[in-house]
Formats: structure tokens, C-alpha cells, sequence
């Protein structure tokens, strides 16, 4: 048995903010574990035949969360992978005890000033539109942190390269699952 079978034997969930590297993460994360990646909000989209920002702007942020919120409910269903989630995705009750009942999830936590900088070079992101990203960013956290913090492990990313945030990620992972066997 290699050293990272028992981190197949259920799906990882990776949430937090936008702009931790859920999707750029999980899937270096997927390749070192051999498991397949997928991405909640892509699926989203393909499951909506539209982009995220269009379902804002036509439907809205609740009928995104809703499907949002079927689709994990789908993925979840799935063989074991590693699925990173739109930052909301978590704050909903409903999907976090579905994480919680089938998934193990990772908590990606990194500085605001960090977050806001990679953010800041994208303008796909719907709850940033015309708005500063670290003021958005400071709100979401004070929003959403209490619930992340019920996550299954919380990893402390900084700013480094995504292979050792891998390699925190991982040796997480096996510390919380040892603690749980015994």
C-alpha cells in the first residue's frame, strides 16, 4: 500500500475564499494523489450552459446557489476525487453537511492583502464587479470564516507555490486522518 492510499478512500473538498487556489491547488493536489480533479463552478456552467457571471446577471446569486448546491450534491456522488468549490459553496448549510456526510474538506486560508492582489487580475469574478477586492474580501471573511472553520482541516497557505501548499495540504490530511483512527 502506497503512503497515499488512505487519501483516496473518500473525496476532498476544498474551500475558502476566492483567490486561495481552490481550482490551481486541487488540481496539482488531484495529480499527486492520482485522483481526478473536478471544479464545482465549471461543472456549474456546463450543467447551465452558461459562463457564472451570465447566471448572475440573468438569474441572480440565489438560483446560482441553488445550482450550485445540486450539482456538488452530484459530485459527491461520484468515486473519490478532489473538488474545489466556489467560495460560497460552504457557507450554504445544506452542502456543508453533504461535504460533511461524504467528503473530507480542506479549509484554504490565506492573507486578505494576498488574496485581494490575486483577485484584482481578474474581472471574472460576479461579487467583485466595480467594487475594491479587499473590501469585498474583509466582508466575506467576516461573513464566512465561522463557517470554514467547521471544515475537517484548515491549511495556512501564505503566498507559497502551489506544490508546497500541496505538500501542506497533504500532510494535513494525513495527521486528521490518523487522529480519526484512533
Amino acid at each position: 500500500m502506497d503512503r497515499f492510499e488512505p487519501l483516496r478512500r473518500r473525496t476532498i473538498v476544498l474551500v475558502g475564499l476566492m483567490g486561495v487556489g481552490k481550482s490551481s491547488v486541487g488540481r496539482r493536489l488531484a495529480s499527486a494523489l492520482d485522483l481526478p480533479f473536478r471544479d464545482a463552478d465549471s461543472e456549474v456552467e456546463t450543467a447551465a450552459g452558461r459562463s457564472i457571471p451570465e447566471i448572475f446577471a440573468d438569474l441572480g446569486e440565489p438560483a446560482f446557489r441553488e445550482g450550485e448546491r445540486r450539482v456538488i450534491a452530484r459530485l459527491l456522488e461520484l468515486p473519490p476525487h478532489v473538488l474545489a468549490t466556489g467560495g460560497g459553496a460552504f457557507v450554504s448549510a445544506e452542502t456543508r453537511d453533504l461535504i460533511k456526510s461524504k467528503a473530507i474538506s480542506v479549509w484554504l486560508k490565506a492573507d486578505l492583502e494576498v488574496l485581494a492582489r490575486r483577485v484584482a487580475r481578474k474581472d471574472t469574478r460576479p461579487l467583485l464587479a466595480g467594487k475594491d477586492p479587499l473590501q469585498v474580501l474583509k466582508a466575506q471573511a467576516e461573513a464566512r470564516y465561522p463557517t470554514y472553520a467547521e471544515a475537517d482541516v484548515t491549511v495556512e497557505t501564505g503566498d507559497a507555490a502551489h506544490h508546497v501548499t500541496v505538500d501542506q495540504i497533504i500532510r494535513a490530511l494525513t495527521t486528521h486522518l490518523e487522529s480519526q483512527s484512533q
